[in-house]
C-alpha cells in the first residue's frame, strides 16, 4: 500500500478541492500521478474544456517507496478522493487503471518561456464572464428545431476558441482555470503564460492549465512508459 503524506492539512483540503472539480465534469475521471522528492503533480483533463489541467502539492517528506524513489501511475480519481484524509494530510494511491489517451502525453517538464500580452486576472475574468453571456444569449435565440447538439457545439467552438489578445491561448483555457478555482483574486500577481514548443502553460499559485497551440502538431511531448 503506498501512502502519499502531504505538508498539512491545507494542501490536502486543495486537492480535494481539485478532485471534487474534476469529478463535477466526469464521474469517471483518471488522473495521472507523478511524485518526485516532495513534489507531487496531479494531471487531469475535464472533458468540457479540453485543456489539460494540473494542480501540485508539496509532500511532507521525500516520496519513497521501498526502492520506488519516484511515483508514477494512472488511477480513478474518484477513488484518489475517497483515500484522501485531509485531516490527517495523507492519501492511499489507488490501483492504477488505464490511462485515457491523454495520459500518456504529457507537457515538457523544462524549456518554458515567458509570453507577453496576457492581460490582468481581472481582464480575464471579466472574459470569460463576457463569453458565457455570449453562449447563453445565443443560445436563447436559436428556435426549439434549431436547438441541436451540433448547434450549440458550433457555437461554443465558435466562443471558446477564440485567442486571448494576441497570446493564442484559447479562452476555453481561462474559463477551465476559473471554473477549477485556479483564477483567484489572492494569486493575481503571480498569473503568467509561458510556452514550450507546441504547448502553452497558464500559471497561477492555485494551478496550471496546459493546452496545444493549433497548427504545431505533437511537439516537445512527454511520453508515459
Amino acid at each position: 500500500m503506498t501512502v502519499l503524506h502531504l505538508a498539512d492539512e491545507g494542501e490536502a483540503a486543495d486537492l480535494a478541492a481539485f478532485l471534487s472539480r474534476l469529478l463535477h465534469y466526469d464521474r469517471a475521471a483518471a488522473v495521472r500521478l507523478q511524485a518526485a522528492g516532495t513534489a507531487l503533480a496531479v494531471f487531469g483533463r475535464p472533458p468540457s474544456f479540453e485543456v489539460l489541467a494540473i494542480r501540485t502539492a508539496r509532500l511532507a517528506k521525500p516520496y519513497e517507496d521501498g526502492l520506488e524513489v519516484t511515483l508514477d501511475v494512472t488511477v480513478s480519481a474518484g477513488e484518489l478522493l475517497e483515500a484522501l484524509d485531509t485531516a490527517a494530510a495523507t492519501a492511499v494511491v489507488p490501483g492504477a487503471v488505464t490511462g485515457p489517451p491523454w495520459a500518456g502525453v504529457l507537457p515538457p517538464r523544462s524549456g518554458w518561456r515567458a509570453e507577453p500580452g496576457l492581460p490582468d486576472p481581472e481582464a480575464l475574468r471579466a472574459m470569460v464572464g463576457a463569453a458565457v453571456a455570449e453562449f447563453r444569449s445565443r443560445t436563447e435565440e436559436l428556435g426549439p428545431e434549431g436547438r441541436t447538439r451540433a448547434e450549440l457545439d458550433r457555437i461554443g467552438r465558435d466562443i471558446w476558441s477564440r485567442a486571448v489578445g494576441s497570446t493564442g491561448l484559447p479562452v476555453r483555457a481561462v474559463h477551465a482555470a476559473q471554473s477549477l478555482g485556479f483564477l483567484r483574486a489572492a494569486g493575481e500577481a503571480s498569473v503568467g503564460l509561458f510556452s514550450s514548443g507546441a504547448w502553452l502553460r497558464l500559471r497561477t499559485p492555485y494551478g496550471t492549465v496546459a493546452v496545444r497551440r493549433a497548427g504545431l502538431g505533437a511537439l516537445d511531448v512527454s511520453v508515459s512508459r
